[in-house]
């Protein structure tokens, strides 16, 4: 059947079971929301604030979800305002498909109105891009682009679809799907068969799991693998959730923010299990001194990791949910010559564990704790970038994958609101909270325009410190407090910003008033903005110095 681009385009979103979008109209999209209008009751369309604002909410829905997230802006700067909402999701391996307009193909490379090269400017950000330049291939490319996003190591993929191609007509017909790679073929028997002697022959093994496990499903069998070789799990911050928080396995994060126990168990373990992990800065701080005594096994489904930022004893290059499938059914469950480096692991937790001041002051940590114990730890968490991120990271205990959003990677300050509201739609039956700082809470604060337009029962928890406080504390413990730019003691009443866009804003400055407050919250059923207001000098700890090794942490003295 004849149908023009805008046409073909929502068709292909249907093939690829797209059923929502987040997007920003102009222009250049002017035909394809024309066309959206017609598809009232197949594609559900989310207007945001900003164009960042979509990108991220595709981001936070397709983590949510596990499927792919959808955006769309118009050309020029409706297309540039997407560009950190793909990069966030570059970084993090999430597998969104960014759709943007353009000027008629006679109008490229002249300078035209709302021109941009947007393909060229996000090449550096996206698995792949594309540029439509003829209607006979626009369905084509609309299907590799959600295959790309999906297959292997997941990613966003942008296409770039100027004006006359939505208008153009040409021949369209259905197709399925293309199947997805389960990437199995470089997982042998000798390869796996390796890693088993390697972990037979350890006493003290640990298990490094990064958002690779959560991204592939693995979840049951990374418990299955743990509890067969009896060791200690660890995570990275992408990797949470991914390893039940309240298993007796499990240890904390690992890396600059890492428990003691975690960060102690990577530099005496003498092998090191790392799945879907990538060995980042913030979890190996000084390369040379990370894991010392150990083998490095490296699993992973991307072949461009092994080796990258640390040398591997031996690598398995595949899904880490097949991996594991094979090697659960290698290994026998053993106990025996662990024994020792379970005591010692449990010692460290006894004797080392996540604290923070109960002086009667209202602590964020504190908050943390009472939103798991009111929400019976079923909540999903979005964050923003900061000290917020950290605390929500050590004080929430994540049992199940997809449950904790954040920007790891690009440590994306605005993120967490606009991925709340992915979120909530992605995840309907769930109560979503977005920890913020009140400087990354500025930046798209604009957002709480959308959670009330669509009446999203989004609870933000504003850890208000008056200050940029990540940056700040760097400033204390680095730069002789030397506090430059980082005060922002400004006059923002949080709880009138909220009620002016239509929320409930509550404000919060007692210890005794928590749970009330958040009782508030969750019982609203609205939009939502607890103003936090937490000293301006409370830190996350602990700490890693930059340059140092892991198991050299500054600790809060309690």
């Amino acid at each position: 059947m004849q149908l023009t681009g805008a046409e073909i385009l929502l068709e292909c979103l249907k093939e690829q079971d797209v059923d929502t979008i987040f997007g920003y109209p102009g222009g250049a999209v002017l035909n394809i929301y024309d066309a959206l209008a017609r598809y009232p009751n197949n594609i559900r369309h989310y207007l945001t604030s900003h164009e960042q604002g979509a990108a991220h909410a595709a981001d936070g829905y397709a983590r949510v979800t596990g499927k792919v997230g959808v955006c769309m802006a118009t050309s020029g700067p409706g297309a540039t305002n997407l560009v950190t909402g793909i990069a966030t999701a570059y970084m993090d391996s999430v597998p969104v498909v960014a759709i943007t307009g353009n000027v008629a193909l006679p109008l490229l490379g002249k300078d035209s109105f709302q021109e941009v090269d947007i393909s060229g400017i996000t090449m550096p950000i996206t698995k792949h891009n594309f540029i439509v330049k003829d209607i006979d291939n626009l369905s084509t490319i609309i299907r590799r682009a959600f295959h790309i996003a999906q297959d292997g190591r997941c990613g966003p993929v942008l296409i770039d679809i100027p004006k006359d191609i939505t208008a153009a007509t040409t021949e369209y017909e259905p197709r399925q799907p293309l199947p997805l790679n389960c990437h199995t073929e470089s997982i042998t028997d000798e390869a796996i068969d390796k890693a088993v002697q390697i972990i037979k022959s350890s006493k003290r093994p640990l298990i490094y799991a990064g958002g690779g496990v959560v991204q592939s499903n693995a979840a049951s069998e990374l418990i299955e693998f743990a509890e067969k070789i009896n060791a200690p799990v660890t995570t990275s911050l992408m990797g949470l959730g991914g390893f039940s928080g309240t298993h007796k396995l499990f240890c904390g994060l690992v890396g600059m923010h890492g428990t003691k126990t975690s960060n102690l168990a990577a530099t005496k373990c003498d092998v090191l299990i790392a799945l879907g992990a990538r060995f980042s800065d913030r979890v190996v701080s000084n390369v040379e001194k990370f894991a010392p005594k150990a083998k490095i096994i490296h699993i992973d489904i991307d072949p461009a990791e092994i080796n990258k930022n640390v040398d591997t004893y031996h690598h398995i290059i595949g899904d880490v949910k097949a991996v594991l499938q094979k090697l659960n059914g290698f290994i026998e469950k053993r106990i025996n010559n662990t024994e020792e480096w379970t005591e010692q692991i449990n010692h460290w937790k006894a004797a080392y564990p996540l604290n923070y001041k109960n002086d009667g002051k209202l602590r964020p940590q504190y908050i943390m704790e009472r939103i798991y114990a009111l929400t019976d730890g079923e909540a999903i968490i979005s964050t923003e970038v900061g000290q917020n991120q950290i605390w929500a990271a050590q004080f929430y205990r994540y049992t199940q994958p997809r449950s904790f959003i954040s920007s790891g990677g690009l440590g994306t300050m605005g993120y967490g609101l606009g991925a709340a509201i992915g979120a909530q739609i992605g995840q309907p039956q769930k109560r979503v909270f977005n920890i913020a700082g009140d400087g990354s809470f500025r930046m798209n604060c604009n957002e709480l325009a959308t959670a009330v337009e669509y009446n999203l029962p989004i609870i933000v928890v504003v850890f208000n410190n008056r200050a940029l406080g990540m940056v700040r504390q760097w400033q204390d413990l680095f730069y002789d407090s030397r506090f430059s730019q980082t005060t922002i003691d400004r006059a923002t009443d949080f709880v009138k910003l909220a009620e002016a866009y239509g929320a409930l804003g509550l404000n919060l400055s007692r210890n005794e008033d928590v749970d009330q407050v958040l009782e508030t919250a969750l019982k609203s059923n609205r939009t939502v903005v607890i103003d936090c207001e937490i000293d301006q000098d409370d830190k996350v700890f602990p700490i890693v110095p930059p340059g140092a090794a892991i198991d050299q942490l500054i600790t809060e003295e309690v």
